[in-house]
């Protein structure tokens, strides 16, 4: 049996948009799950795209991802070089080869004459004009150094079918196929023409990618076909939708990979939701690891309609990652965001981290959610009229004098001791205890809601501060 080998063809223009992330983690999971290898090859050919530094934002996010690349431009292999710039002399043999069979030719056409070709929608279709050209003028005009193209000639009649294993037969006839480019005017090979050559000779068994090359695929077979080599597996992925109309698109500045790292999404969290747009697993389960993608991944599974991109979806998965993590790891990830918000530097971090870990989703969420602590101003008495423990005015003053001398005393200031206050609190002074945490809760924050409770807020606070907004709480109501 042939060995699973499949391969992630970027192109080096930025940053890892979701869908480019998504082909790489699917060509990922099949090849591990088979026992096979994950190949990565820099498709660079389009000098215009090019992005210095996009090939390491693709390791690095490969690396973030969990994605292990078997053999690649950093990596080696017995199929290199792995970088299709460096792989030019390979392709112009190929092109040559197939114009010495009749199955490309060499195309003169200047720029003016193939806008001409256009219909009224501004479509152009190339006409075979080049085709014709006796092979005396050919070579006159190749002597002279004229510039040219290498086009694929393609049947004019008859069909061209192939087996998808996700939508299963494909039929597309042959006179809709144009002769589009394999070598461009520079020397470098299309898309179209490099991606098969390095297929091949790279022992790729099975090709996975996004549906819109479905049409392309009969052109692709055609060239297998010609040099007479075995035509691989196919599966091809719908697209991630931005809604029920629009793709995501990286050209329209939509979510990339590292756009959703900076927003403190976790990387786990990012790679669980992608392989869910467009995969479905067996029962309802919807948190895996990348072991467990490997282990449950399945063909059959993958969808024949797009997804819909629901971050909010993807941020409840994220929390649930957050609130499973280790609170050492939880703190490596929160800090920064920490030295990024208002009480930089004036709060305990970690006091504040077992606050958050359980009421955040993204780690973004940070700064906003400690300001509360530093918004602390006079308070409209109506606040204290909570709907749960209907605490009037006069009652709230009366909780908040009671409860001074109990938290002056408190030896050693920390939440339990604090619990144990306020409990002593309601008991002794006849006091609910629920409207006791809300009073002093919104007495030391000027919040009704806030991340915790009193206990847990005076302890970041300390003792001495929050007896003074205590008393200063207490005197604001006392002045109404």
């Amino acid at each position: 049996m042939k060995k699973v080998r499949t391969r992630f063809a970027p192109s080096p223009t930025g940053y890892m948009h979701v869908g480019n992330l998504r082909s790489a983690l699917y060509a990922y999971l099949f090849a591990k799950q088979n026992n096979g290898d994950f190949i990565l090859r820099i498709e660079d050919t389009d000098l215009e795209r090019y992005v210095p530094g996009a090939v390491e934002v693709v390791y690095d996010t490969l690396a973030a991802s969990g994605i292990k690349v078997d053999e690649g431009p950093n990596e080696g292999g017995p199929y290199g070089p792995y970088v299709q710039s460096e792989r030019r002399e390979i392709y112009l043999k190929y092109a040559q080869q197939l114009i010495a069979s009749g199955d490309a030719y060499y195309c003169f056409c200047h720029k003016k004459r193939l806008d001409s070709l256009r219909d009224e929608k501004g479509v152009a279709r190339y006409d075979k004009h080049c085709l014709y050209l006796s092979p005396i003028e050919i070579q006159a005009r190749l002597n002279s150094g004229e510039p040219y193209v290498i086009r694929q000639n393609m049947p004019p009649t008859g069909v061209s079918d192939f087996t998808d294993l996700v939508f299963g037969k494909i039929t597309v006839e042959n006179r809709e196929l144009e002769d589009h480019v394999l070598i461009k005017s520079d020397g470098y090979p299309t898309y179209n023409f490099a991606n098969v050559i390095d297929d091949h000779l790279m022992a790729i068994s099975h090709v996975i990618r996004g549906t819109e090359y479905l049409s392309s695929t009969p052109k692709y077979n055609l060239l297998y076909k010609a040099f007479g080599w075995e035509i691989p597996q196919y599966i091809h992925l719908t697209p991630i939708m931005k809604d029920e109309t629009r793709k995501l698109s990286k050209r329209h500045g939509d979510a990339n990979f590292d756009d959703f790292i900076n927003k403190g999404y976790l990387s786990e969290a990012v790679i669980n939701y992608i392989a869910l747009l467009g995969w479905s697993p067996k029962g309802t389960r919807e948190k895996f690891t990348i072991n467990e993608l490997i282990e449950h991944f399945s063909v059959d599974g993958l969808q024949k309609s797009g997804s819909i991109f629901d971050e909010n979806k993807m941020k409840w998965l994220n929390g649930t990652y957050i609130r499973e993590l280790p609170f050492e790891r939880f703190m490596e990830y929160a800090i920064p965001y920490f030295e990024k918000s208002k009480i930089k530097g004036l709060y305990d971090y970690r006091k504040f981290g077992s606050l958050l870990q359980s009421r955040i989703d993204i780690f973004s969420e940070i700064p906003e959610k400690v300001e509360f602590i530093l918004d602390f101003k006079a308070i409209e008495p109506e606040a204290y009229i909570n709907k749960k423990f209907k605490v009037d005015i006069n009652l709230a003053a009366l909780i908040i004098e009671k409860s001074i001398p109990y938290w002056d005393k408190i030896r050693p200031w920390n939440e339990d001791e604090l619990h144990k206050a306020i409990a002593e609190i309601g008991e002794k002074e006849g006091f609910k205890t629920g409207a006791v945490y809300s009073v002093l809760r919104l007495a030391l924050t000027n919040h009704a809601v806030t991340p915790g409770g009193s206990p847990e807020i005076a302890d970041i606070l300390g003792q001495e501060e929050s007896l003074r907004r205590l008393r200063q709480s207490l005197s604001w109501l006392c002045d109404k």
